[in-house]
């Protein structure tokens, strides 16, 4: 990233990477969401709700996972018009979705990537699927009461008529075609650009904007843009949106520069991601990225848990509203209330009680104490307490296809640090009793080069699947060990995003985040269910 622009950008998404206080539930400032879960259709709907605020503050928001309709070949030639009606079966539950998000009194709809004509087509199968796209920037239009001012728009006119039936805001996603010419150098042989496209429609039913997906992930339906889209469209409910897509989250263009916008409070998120446990499930990066920025982020996933795409919610840095479902084969529409103007950030200073003694240790391990450092033997924290560090071997385990350096957690309370490259992590916990499970604390600084190619470094605490060091790193998702922790490192990033998950696929939210003597660190008691990882993710975008 280079130029004054992407150097502006950066300051300004740096400043929200302020240190800050994540409330519990018994915090009034954690009541940013009055969230309405509905299953798809109506079928069930149960409400929490919180104490009346000033309206004013909070607009109705809602997503829908979406159990889409797939081709049952999507490598076969199809004609326009059969594309077509599977298309419109798919948007016939969008419309029920809209309608009955409509009588919630929502401002504003999320649907997700790939929603509307499905998956692993080729270039050539996905064609008779787009729709032509005029750029919103040159040209206004509205496609439900202009339908004949462009040909293939059938969709578009769909999705237009919606807003205007719902009275709202609908971002959604879809393929769409672009002409080009052989002096255009990026122009592909057959003479037109296909992209992945997320579109906003305002409530009368505008093209307001579009979004076309800039880090693909193995599409090879679809074309890069020659430029990144830096979108961003206004609404009179709650000023500014940012839009990027699924894969996009991981990378500093498009959704970190949006952010160099500071007014930008809000994000949409379509996306079709798999869930890879246990630092990249759908639901643990959208939170850990609300959190990390001080944003709200409307997150709408695909629905197919045969291929592990599940996991949707609306997130405050505060609180979320989620939806994850290993098991039924149906959509789910999540509404919530929230806050116009996001809030949890707040200086060290005000963050933790200083009489808190599990804090105290901590900075007097980061001071360096003289009573409280690591000589050949142990780490003294004070009389009563002596950890021997030599009881914690270390081992090596593939986490996330990478080679993490890990040392088992074994004991009922203690101080452990590992190392990797330039990367040291740090763990500083107390548990009430001991669990019959295998937990450890690993590291890990390099190049991921997996499904995606990009630089992180990651302190995570984690459970393993089993009792042996080689299961350290598996997919787990219930657990039962309590612990109370910090957990930092010596990053040299301040892009840092907080993955938290409980059993069951819980999102928890951290007591605190933020910097000290130049460690990054998470702090965190009262667990409300076991822990399956807490971790801190580092993105270094200029190493990629």
């Amino acid at each position: 990233v280079s130029g004054v622009g992407a150097d502006k950008a950066l300051q300004l998404a740096r400043r929200r990477f302020m240190v800050c206080i994540m409330s519990g539930a018994s915090s009034r400032l954690a009541f940013l969401l009055c969230g309405c879960y509905m299953v798809a259709l109506g079928v069930h709907a149960t409400e929490h709700c919180v104490a009346e605020d000033h309206e004013t503050d909070y607009y109705m928001a809602a997503v829908y996972e979406h159990q889409s309709i797939l081709s049952l070949n999507p490598l076969a030639p199809t004609s326009r018009t059969q594309a077509l009606e599977l298309m419109n079966r798919n948007l016939d539950i969008y419309e029920q979705q809209v309608m009955t998000a409509a009588q919630k009194g929502v401002q504003i709809i999320v649907f997700p990537e790939d929603g509307i004509h499905g998956f692993n087509f080729t270039r050539t199968s996905i064609y008779p699927f787009l729709d032509f796209m005029p750029s919103p920037q040159l040209v206004r239009w509205n496609p439900c009461l202009e339908p004949h001012r462009f040909n293939d728009t059938e969709v578009l006119q769909r999705l237009s008529c919606m807003a205007i039936k719902g009275d709202m805001f609908l971002v959604a996603n879809l393929g769409t075609k672009q002409p080009c010419h052989s002096g255009d150098r990026g122009c592909p042989q057959d003479g037109r650009y296909q992209f992945n496209t997320n579109v906003v429609f305002s409530t009368n039913g505008t093209l307001v904007d579009r979004y076309r997906k800039y880090n693909l992930y193995f599409e090879a339906a679809f074309d890069t843009p020659v430029r990144v889209d830096h979108t961003i469209f206004e609404t009179p409910f709650a000023g500014k949106f940012g839009v990027f897509t699924c894969f996009d989250i991981l990378f500093f263009d498009p959704a970190i520069r949006l952010l160099g916008d500071s007014e930008v409070k809000h994000i949409v998120f379509p996306a079709a991601w798999m869930n890879q446990l246990p630092l990249l499930a759908a639901i643990q990066i959208q939170s850990a990225f609300a959190i990390a920025f001080g944003v709200n982020l409307l997150a709408a996933n695909i629905h197919h848990p045969s291929l592990g795409m599940t996991g949707s919610g609306i997130h405050t840095p505060l609180k979320s509203v989620w939806h994850h479902d290993m098991e039924n084969l149906t959509g789910h529409l999540i509404i919530a209330k929230v806050a116009k103007n996001p809030q949890g950030l707040v200086g060290t200073e005000n963050a933790t009680d200083k009489m808190d003694p599990s804090h105290g240790k901590f900075l007097k391990i980061l001071a360096g104490d003289p009573y409280c450092e690591k000589d050949s033997q142990e780490v003294h924290c004070d009389e009563a307490t002596k950890w021997n560090m030599n009881a914690a071997p270390t081992f090596y385990s593939e986490m996330m296809y990478d080679n993490f350096t890990l040392v088992p957690v074994w004991e009922k309370e203690g101080y452990l640090r590992v190392c990797a490259n330039g990367l040291c992590c740090s763990l500083l916990y107390k548990r009430p009793t001991l669990s019959k499970e295998l937990y450890a604390l690993g590291v890990f600084d390099g190049l991921h080069t997996v499904h995606g190619t990009y630089y992180v470094q990651v302190c995570a605490l984690v459970k393993c699947g089993g009792l042996g060091f080689d299961t350290c790193g598996q997919e787990v998702t219930e657990a039962t060990g309590i612990f109370e922790f910090h957990l930092w490192g010596n990053f040299s990033t301040s892009y840092i995003f907080p993955m938290f998950l409980t059993s069951g696929m819980t999102l928890e939210t951290p007591d605190q985040l933020g910097w000290e003597n130049d460690h990054y660190f998470l702090r965190k008691s009262r667990l409300s269910s076991g822990l399956v990882t807490a971790a801190l993710y580092g993105r270094l975008y200029e190493r990629d």
